[in-house]
């Protein structure tokens, strides 16, 4: 996909960052499908069971993104993001949205899972209330912002260079190298959550595959079925030299 052409502004925006006060009402938005939670989720749990994340790690889905532009309060909440260092927060409250530089580091990646109506995803709007590729490049300037087609497993993974989305190309394992978090990602096509489908996978630098929980149960399973089926051969040899194995 050609990266769309931002539209010169007469003068930058005003951008300051002012944490959004309690009261604050965010946008209640619905998802747009039920597999854009799952997606999400999927991605998480493979960094979780891989020990991957810390606990001033922000990585939330659907989760508001937000700056004051112009002193306009501006807020986008991309499907699924990750902050590598937060502030942490008193005890007992809780993260309702998220303000870079005041509250931690800005996000390193952010991803939006496309719908059937796609197109705020590639919108560089550069007028109030900015279109999310515009709000991510120019004001967040988040280093790697990811698209995903769940319908036809096309990904798409742009990085931030002299300012500018700049479309990056797959290795030869049709994956990507995400270097925020040393890791690549790719796609895979089966079934998770009993949803058949197209899902985003991680790979670490040596190749393995981060797996999910039930992708971890499933080779344990295989791995006591495997040893099973060698003691038993064992033991068959055992017999057939007239040795019985439970005297060993």
């Amino acid at each position: 996909m050609t990266r769309p052409q931002v539209q010169a502004r007469n003068t930058l925006p005003h951008i300051t960052w002012e944490k959004l006060p309690a009261d604050f009402p965010l946008p209640d938005e619905p998802v747009e499908s039920n597999i854009q939670p799952l997606l999400a989720a999927a991605l998480r749990e493979s960094l979780e069971l891989a020990g991957l994340i810390l606990k001033s790690m922000l990585i939330a889905s659907n989760f508001g993104l937000c700056a004051t532009v112009d002193d306009k309060t501006i807020v986008k909440s991309p499907d699924w993001v990750y902050v590598p260092s937060v502030h942490p927060l008193p005890q007992g409250q809780i993260r309702r949205s998220y303000t870079p530089h005041a509250e931690g580091e800005k996000p390193t990646i952010v991803m939006e899972f496309i719908s059937a109506t796609e197109g705020r995803e590639y919108s560089i709007n550069p007028h109030y209330p900015y279109g999310k590729w515009y709000f991510y490049e120019q004001i967040l300037r988040i280093p790697i912002y990811v698209i995903f087609h769940p319908q036809t497993g096309t990904l798409e993974v742009y990085c931030l260079v002299q300012g500018k989305y700049e479309q990056q190309s797959p290795d030869e394992k049709g994956q990507f190298s995400l270097e925020a978090l040393n890791l690549f990602l790719g796609v895979w096509r089966g079934k998770k959550a009993e949803v058949e489908g197209y899902w985003l996978l991680w790979w670490d630098k040596l190749g393995n595959l981060l797996l999910w929980g039930s992708k971890l149960i499933e080779q344990e399973r295989q791995r006591a079925n495997e040893f099973e089926q060698k003691a038993a051969i064992l033991a068959e040899k055992l017999r057939l030299m007239g040795t019985n194995p439970e005297d060993i």
